[in-house]
């Protein structure tokens, strides 16, 4: 999507699905991801000219390890101070310069990584004929890379804005921009903030 705006680079029915800017991994949370201010203006310029078609996911922990299966439950074991029954309500809220745009903005709650974790998500989108889903967010190599591969897999054309990921993970960003670019062209689509205003109209 570089150089020539052709009718395959035109974002048509799309959403903008921002992952997990939330309090617990901006700077100082428990799991602070140290890109994560860097990358919150242009995130917040996108969420400003988009705000009725942005969607915001929000991790949401258990309550206690035992409430999730598998190994989710060794995980939360490892992480118990993450568990809701000894975080502070507030880690898990959007970080407050993302949270004033909702509403009109949503929000949509997930167990997991993907955010079709939660399965409400697909349901909603496919309802309103969405075929694009355009993503920002943290953090590129886990939340982020899982929710593009179950968009893919449900034949959503996925459209990432790259100067608005962040990860704690240098290398763990620059391998995940690489496959993307290598293994899922045609599927996947790297623009940045600024072509993204062109290839969208409001």
């Amino acid at each position: 999507m570089r150089d020539t705006k052709s009718p395959e680079s035109e974002i048509r029915d799309a959403v903008h699905l921002c992952i997990d800017m939330q309090n617990i991994f901006a700077p100082g949370g428990l799991w602070e991801t140290a890109w994560m201010e860097r990358v919150l203006p242009t995130i917040e310029s996108i969420v400003s000219r988009y705000r009725a078609r942005t969607i915001f996911t929000r991790f949401v922990t258990p309550q206690d390890p035992e409430d999730r299966p598998g190994q989710w439950q060794a995980y939360f074991q490892r992480w118990r101070q993450a568990t809701r029954s000894h975080l502070p309500p507030s880690a898990l809220e959007l970080v407050p310069a993302l949270a004033c745009y909702v509403p009109p903005a949503g929000i949509i709650d997930k167990p997991a990584y993907s955010a079709f974790s939660n399965p409400g998500l697909a349901s909603m989108l496919i309802e309103k004929n969405i075929g694009t889903v355009v993503m920002t967010g943290a953090e590129t190599d886990v939340c982020v890379l899982s929710t593009v591969l179950s968009a893919v897999d449900l034949g959503f054309r996925v459209v990432i804005v790259e100067d608005a990921l962040c990860s704690s993970s240098d290398i763990g960003h620059d391998a995940l921009m690489t496959m993307y670019r290598t293994r899922f062209h045609g599927q996947v689509d790297l623009v940045t903030a600024e072509e993204l205003t062109e290839f969208w109209p409001e």
